[in-house]
């Protein structure tokens, strides 16, 4: 009777510990990268989407989204200078209104 009930303990011991499959049909959340809470950030904030910025925001920590935010926008000033034939300093003061130095 004794080796019973420890096994019911062992059981429910294992049982509290595991991780609990997802239920069947459960779409699984995945972790989004920072680089696609940036895009997803800069995309709604040009189309004024505040439903999608928010969302994209919460994807990363306010750092981490800003590193991407700014990474992004080098590299759109680098692709955007190459296809311009310009350099990276007259295409980023363009693109912010700014006189040409």
């Amino acid at each position: 009777m004794v080796r019973v009930f420890g096994r019911i303990r062992t059981y429910a011991a294992r049982r509290r510990t595991s991780t609990p499959a997802p239920p069947v049909g459960a779409r699984e959340k995945r972790a989004h990268n920072l680089f696609e809470a940036a895009a997803t950030y800069v995309v709604a904030r040009a189309e004024d989407d505040q439903d999608r910025i928010e969302e994209a925001a919460a994807w990363v920590s306010p750092e981490a989204l800003s590193f991407g935010v700014s990474e992004l926008a080098c590299r759109a000033v680098l692709a955007l200078a190459r296809e311009r034939e310009e350099s990276p300093a007259a295409v980023a003061r363009d693109l912010l209104g700014l006189p040409t130095g």
